[in-house]
């Protein structure tokens, strides 16, 4: 039975604790939400499972967020594709992948030399302190 200060979530009652009924209302708010069809602009878009949806009218089938259709990274990326934001920056990248390689290897050859944990300096050091045939006067 949903309530007008707890909505959906009342159907929980006192369970789970406030912080995880408030982020399942946010959730669930969002999702069952209308949402319009990228295809055809009609606000019919199911969720079939987590991650598709499609619309009730022309039939689109489409992949998106768990729980909405359209995540903000996912908009953000259609955004600097639309706007070809990225491709100033494309050389950047090729030239990035190049290096690379050059740098795995470099990486390969630090992981060859044996490397010293925190435990063995440690024993290290405390053997270095302790000398058991000196005696200390005080």
């Amino acid at each position: 039975m949903a309530t007008k200060k707890v909505k959906r979530t009342g159907r929980l009652g006192s369970r789970y604790g406030v912080g995880i009924r408030k982020r399942l209302l946010k959730i669930e708010s969002e999702q069952f939400a209308p949402h319009n069809c990228p295809e055809c602009g009609a606000p019919k878009v199911k969720r079939k499972a987590p991650g598709i949806f499609y619309c009730k009218k022309c039939g689109y089938e489409f992949a998106g967020g768990a729980y909405v259709p359209e995540t903000m990274s996912g908009t953000i990326v259609k955004k600097m594709v639309s706007q070809k934001v990225f491709l100033p920056n494309l050389r950047n990248l090729i030239e990035a992948k190049e290096k690379a390689p050059v740098q795995a290897e470099a990486n390969a050859d630090s992981e060859a030399r044996p490397k010293h944990g925190k435990k063995e300096k440690k024993h290290a050091k405390e053997k270095t302190e302790k000398n058991p045939g000196e005696i200390k006067d005080d």
